[in-house]
């Protein structure tokens, strides 16, 4: 599905080219995130501390997969995303779905409550992500671009920040709120000013979410945005063990 809105509401520009977002991985790590990747040929992954994806120019194309191959060795397992299918060798061990959506029509604006999140905060950002379960975060994850947080009596209970980052767009991650905070519109002010932070740069919002997460959804269809499309993605392990090289 392929959004045919030309215009985001409020007059704002015309949007970018959406070529990009149809492998969004490559397209960060081959661009903003480069200083990010690690590559070789037409693979290229982001370390496992800073988010567990991996991704390929063309996943078609063989020699990327063996390129992949030579970057993550030998028994490796790795998530790579959008794919299709794996090739001969290569071990499919789990795999999903994921719904991308962008923005067409969302209102962006600062939030005056919330405070940049850094290096220093992980451990809190951390355990708000263990007790909500937006989505993968680790320890290097705040590398990928900036994060807002909401505090409540000195504890965070609240966050949202960048992702991915590719020409023309960012992604908007980790939309996450305390249970017993809920209710109150804190993902939707954090969202917003994500949004307003990206706008700003000249990129446009995008996100992603899991098609089963119907509430997630509901509040993203709702603050503006429109799937795009839906896609598939693999957790494989790459052919041969470390004993048929002779490292054990």
């Amino acid at each position: 599905m392929t959004v045919q809105t030309d215009f985001r509401g409020g007059g704002a520009p015309f949007p970018p080219d959406t070529t990009p977002l149809d492998n969004a991985v490559w397209s960060a790590l081959t661009g903003p995130h480069a200083h990010l990747a690690e590559r070789v040929g037409r693979a290229a992954r982001y370390p496992d501390d800073v988010y567990a994806y991996a991704a390929l120019a063309d996943p078609a194309d063989p020699a990327a997969w063996a390129d992949l191959h030579t970057l993550v060795g030998l028994g490796t397992t790795v998530k790579i995303k959008p794919v299709g299918a794996a090739p001969p060798g290569w071990e499919v061990v789990g795999g999903g779905t994921g719904v991308q959506f962008v923005d067409t029509a969302l209102r962006a604006e600062p939030a005056p409550e919330a405070i940049r999140l850094g290096p220093d905060d992980v451990p809190e950002m951390l355990d708000l992500v263990a007790r909500t379960e937006p989505g993968p975060f680790r320890a290097r994850t705040v590398e990928m671009g900036g994060y807002l947080g909401i505090r409540h009596q000195g504890r965070l209970i609240a966050m949202a920040g960048e992702r991915l980052r590719l020409p023309g767009w960012t992604e908007i991650s980790a939309v996450c709120t305390d249970p017993g905070h809920r209710g109150r519109g804190l993902a939707t002010r954090l969202v917003r000013a994500v949004a307003a932070g990206i706008r700003e740069r000249g990129d446009t919002p995008f996100l992603h979410a899991a098609p089963g997460n119907a509430n997630a959804i509901r509040l993203y269809e709702s603050l503006g945005f429109t799937e795009r499309l839906r896609g598939r993605t693999l957790l494989v392990r790459s052919p041969g063990t470390t004993t048929e090289s002779g490292l054990l």
